[in-house]
């Protein structure tokens, strides 16, 4: 092979879920960032306007669909969490084709939280193969043309506290887990064939969080996260980032070794962070959330907290992962304001109020950002450094859920139903 082959293949093989086909086959999106290479999405939208069908969803889940093909994945779970299920649905027509209680549990720990569900977790989707997560309570593949399930995990403890909420991410032949509890925290590696476990990586933060009985504080509320990794190409050289209380630490996929780390005091992270131009934009969580900007080079390695290029410190999300378009960084807090951030200094460049609280990541597709809330609005807007609102369309009972997009469909997940939204239905 000549050597710019060489080099091609090899910057292919290290983009973010490279083999993916077109579709949405994972949390936030083919390329993990909740970037989409859709077209023709339609621009305004109601409960009857633009809807090529809407399938109501039995019991309660805020996972992601995932598309492929002609199939469509979601999980959702009773609302008492002694039931956890899957249904697949025909892409064409909204059909239920299948569903499948998956697991079972006689004790489910009680949310305690109603912004989360006991099915927030989103699954990984291929050819052939469905990978579906609920955290601690299971894990299983099925395949995609029987609907047999092919291999299941019920043996990694994990103490969710408020719920599972981690969403499984794929790397070469493994799905990679994430269980940060208030009593373990660690991240598994399993194999996508058989469901064994590659490689397992316990987390070894400090959390300085022991009360006067030597206890960790509030049941070990400061040492729970929901978030999912993100994976990044320093220098040709693929990291595994993975946020989660007071630290997040970057990884080798291929064996879960660490490679640096950036400590805060924030806890409960759910946000992902953002990659852009070399340049790691992470959420230090619950406490005070800020963003905070670190360049990642070859060399970075240990502790790397000193390395502070910039914080941000106004309106940050706790819950919704940021978005990069046009090389900025957009934002929807906790409370609905959405914002947009130059990633080279982090100055705030816009902030504008919506009408509710928003869970849900923003998309970026077809040249247009698109952001929910949970009131069921969705804000259209052009990327750019001033707010340009291109239309606001909303949706009865309110999105938990983040939205998805594949090809000229936009998919959104309501309390309720799925929604496949097209511009020509």
């Amino acid at each position: 092979m000549h050597l710019r082959s060489r080099i091609l293949s090899l910057s292919l093989a290290l983009l973010p879920s490279a083999h993916a086909a077109p579709g949405w086959n994972q949390f936030r999106g083919p390329h993990g960032n909740g970037q989409a290479e859709a077209a023709n999405l339609p621009l305004s939208w109601s409960d009857t306007e633009h809807v090529l069908w809407k399938t109501p969803i039995p019991h309660q889940g805020w996972s992601t669909p995932l598309i492929l093909d002609n199939q469509v994945w979601l999980t959702s779970a009773t609302e008492d969490g002694r039931e956890f299920w899957a249904f697949c649905l025909d892409r064409s027509s909204g059909k239920i084709l299948h569903q499948v209680k998956l697991f079972s549990s006689d004790h489910p720990e009680p949310l305690g939280n109603p912004l989360n569900s006991y099915a927030s977790p989103t699954g990984f989707l291929e050819k052939g193969r469905v990978y579906l997560h609920f955290g601690s309570y299971g894990t299983a593949c099925l395949d995609t043309t029987t609907f047999q399930e092919l291999w299941r995990r019920t043996d990694l403890p994990c103490r969710h506290l408020r719920g599972p909420a981690s969403s499984l991410f794929p790397w070469k032949n493994s799905i990679i887990l994430t269980m940060d509890g208030a009593d373990v925290q660690y991240l598994a590696a399993l194999d996508k064939q058989t469901g064994q476990t590659l490689w397992k990586t316990n987390r070894d933060t400090a959390f300085n969080d022991l009360d006067e009985k030597g206890q960790p504080s509030l049941e070990g509320d400061f040492r729970k996260a929901y978030s999912t990794p993100i994976l990044i190409d320093v220098a040709g050289t693929p990291q595994l980032v993975s946020t989660g209380s007071r630290a997040t630490v970057a990884y080798h996929p291929d064996t879960g070794k660490e490679i640096w780390r950036a400590t805060y005091q924030g806890f409960s992270n759910a946000s992902l962070p953002a990659w852009i131009n070399g340049l790691l934009v992470l959420n230090t969580g619950h406490g005070k959330a800020t963003l905070r900007a670190y360049r990642i080079t070859p060399e970075s390695t240990g502790d790397i907290s000193s390395a502070l290029l910039w914080e941000q410190t106004k309106y940050i999300p706790t819950r919704s992962s940021p978005v990069v378009a046009h090389n900025l960084i957009f934002l929807m807090a906790d409370n609905g304001l959405l914002s947009a951030v130059d990633p080279a200094d982090g100055a705030l460049l816009f902030t504008e109020r919506t009408g509710a609280s928003c869970s849900a990541s923003p998309l970026f597709a077809d040249g247009k950002l698109y952001f929910c809330n949970e009131r069921g609005q969705c804000y259209v807007l052009q990327p750019d450094r001033t707010y340009r609102p291109l239309a606001e369309n909303s949706l009865p009972d309110g999105i938990m859920a983040s939205p998805a997009a594949a090809e000229a469909d936009l998919f959104l997940r309501t309390k309720s139903h799925l929604y496949l939204l097209r511009q020509n239905p």
